[in-house]
């Protein structure tokens, strides 16, 4: 299930920084714990992308000039998705940054059915390693077309999708097929445009500041059809709850440098 909030913007050419999706997943938790029922407090099935309007950028960051911003959450579980929603229009009013939002309405988005293939773009960061506090493991670079970038994927993927509690063991045996194959085409256009597709993003948690490495780019992904949905639903590799990793289905026809627009806003 996807939803996508729509809020109507009081402060207009207020501004959140580039990489705002740690004020995202603070507002989320909050709404959740307000929501008073505890069974949500701790919930971390679902993802979301960064906020969406007419902006332009200054050195402080992202200003917002539209009269509505929108913000999709996404998550396999229906019920946690639906508390989430309840307990979002109780809220008179947001502030996230410098954004006053007020919550106005929102639409389900549908989700498609998926074969054994899908090219997907990143609509936030994709993050295959785990933060260590003053470490640089969690910053390592992996080329994101090489054996070990999909295995940490896979296994981290299969960690979750057991864990949702949604698949039996069985299920999660018949998962063995599991491959990223990058956008050479893409990659080689930012390449050449001395772009990045990879770059260094804060991650709070416990109010401890980790720092992670994060991917933008297309890829298709080959798996079992609830492989594919299960990611698309819940977000591809680690910190989904923290605003990494959510999906897009890519343009089949064109991957232009234009489409991952929206990582800006991420």
């Amino acid at each position: 299930m996807r939803v996508r909030y729509i809020f109507q913007l009081i402060s207009r050419g207020a501004y959140v920084p580039f990489h705002h999706q740690y004020l995202l997943a603070q507002t989320l938790r909050g709404i959740l714990v307000k929501g008073g029922d505890k069974a949500f407090f701790n919930s971390t099935g679902y993802n979301f992308s960064g906020l969406k309007g007419q902006t332009r950028i200054s050195r402080k960051g992202l200003h917002f000039f539209s009269s509505r911003v929108t913000l999709v959450v996404s998550s396999g579980d229906d019920a946690l998705l639906e508390y989430l929603t309840a307990s979002l229009f109780k809220q008179k009013e947001l502030m996230i940054g410098c954004l006053q939002l007020i919550p106005e309405s929102k639409e389900n988005e549908a989700v498609p059915e998926f074969s054994s293939r899908a090219k997907f773009l990143c609509l936030s960061p994709l993050v295959s390693l785990p933060g260590v506090f003053n470490e640089e493991e969690g910053k390592r670079f992996i080329a994101p077309g090489s054996e070990e970038f999909s295995d940490l994927l896979y296994e981290h993927t299969l960690e979750r999708m057991a864990e949702s509690g949604r698949y039996t063991n069985e299920d999660l045996a018949a998962f063995s097929k599991f491959q990223i194959v990058p956008d050479a085409g893409y990659l080689k256009r930012i390449e050449s445009d001395h772009k990045k597709f990879s770059r260094i993003y804060p991650m709070f948690d416990s109010d401890i500041r980790y720092e992670v490495r994060g991917y933008t780019f297309p890829f298709t992904l080959y798996g079992a059809p609830e492989v594919l949905s299960f990611v698309f639903e819940n977000g591809l590799g680690r910190y989904a709850h923290k605003g990494f990793g959510m999906l897009d289905l890519a343009d089949d026809d064109k991957i232009s440098l234009d489409q991952p627009k929206e990582l800006q806003y991420a």
